[in-house]
This record gives structure tokens, sequence and C-alpha cells, in this order.
């Protein structure tokens, strides 16, 4: 696993916590909801494919 995907799972964050907070501010609590939902489908997308990886990678290495 690189470092890179740390990172990009971080500016995820970071700008999902931003946008949340300034809908939030600006009265559209539904918004900032699906915005932090989609957020976390976005990353989970992406730590599903470096499982699958992982995985594919254990059946390579014991031949399964």
């Amino acid at each position: 696993m690189d470092i890179d995907f740390i990172f990009k799972i971080a500016a995820i964050g970071i700008i999902v916590a931003v946008l949340n907070q300034l809908l939030i501010r600006s009265g559209r609590e539904d918004q900032a909801m699906l915005t932090t939902l989609a957020g976390v489908v976005v990353v989970l997308f992406m730590v599903v494919e470096v499982i699958a990886d992982l995985f594919d990678t254990i059946k390579d290495l014991f031949g399964l």
C-alpha cells in the first residue's frame, strides 16, 4: 500500500469536512449529510479495491 493512498483518503476527508461545515452554516443540513455520505462511499470504494488486490495477492502467494 502506498502512502499516496492514505493522503488521498485524508484529502477527501478534509474536503468533505469543509463542505459539511459550509453547508451546515448556510442552513442546508440535508445536503451536508448527503455530501458526507458521498465522501464515505467514495472512500469505501477505494478501500474495497485495495482489499480486493490484497486477496488476489494472497491467492497468488498460496496458489489457491
